[in-house]
């Protein structure tokens, strides 16, 4: 990466039509992104994963994502849907092999329970499975994480977990955009902040 260039940079970013968005985050940075249900948070993420036709630039590294199949980007610049999808009837089977001997590992640090390994999908709660798609997108290593409503559907003890290693993995280097409807949240975990209101971000506070 040039000196003093961010490692994601987003430029006039937006759906035809619809209004323009700049952003840039550091390596290692969280930003939090508010705001009312419909405003458009979810729809900004998938357009900075390239999974919905847009226009703008998005700059990872000092590489534009035009210069990068659909794939190639999504491996680097992982999107993690509010409810995320499940499409192997066991939890193993959604994580690539070199990974399954670490996997247990991972599961004791978020409050989860190596045996769910071999258990089917439907027999998993919802927070369980939105642990466990938080895992399956690290397991990918991306360099951006894109996060929309993680901890939705968990307790206050499970939320603070999963915020835990979220920030384990930001001291290594992973960059976080994150999509939460708590204030409370966004304070401990985002380094800034914004409020999407019409297609537009606002710095908060």
């Amino acid at each position: 990466m040039e000196p003093n260039l961010p490692f994601l940079q987003i430029r006039n970013l937006r759906m035809r039509g619809a209004g323009a968005i700049d952003l840039s985050a550091a390596r290692g940075e969280c930003i939090c992104i508010l705001g009312k249900s419909g405003s458009g948070k979810s729809v900004f993420l998938r357009l900075v994963a390239d999974l919905d036709p847009g226009e703008g630039t998005v700059t990872l590294d000092g590489v534009e994502r035009k210069t990068l199949s659909g794939p190639q980007w999504r491996r680097r610049v992982v999107y993690q849907a509010a409810e995320p999808a499940w499409w192997a009837p066991t939890v193993a089977a959604h994580f690539p092999d070199d990974t399954h001997a670490r996997l247990g590992g991972w599961m004791e640090e978020i409050g989860l329970s190596p045996g769910l390994l071999d258990t089917e999908i439907p027999r998993l709660s919802t927070g369980e499975r939105q642990r466990l798609a938080l895992l399956r997108s690290l397991a990918r290593e991306p360099a951006v994480l894109l996060l929309d409503e993680p901890t939705a559907s968990l307790d206050t003890e499970s939320t603070l977990v999963v915020e835990a290693l979220l920030a384990r993995r930001l001291a290594q280097g992973l960059t976080i955009l994150m999509v939460t409807h708590s204030r409370e949240q966004a304070a401990r975990i985002g380094q800034r902040r914004f409020e999407m209101a019409d297609g537009q971000l606002r710095r908060m506070p």
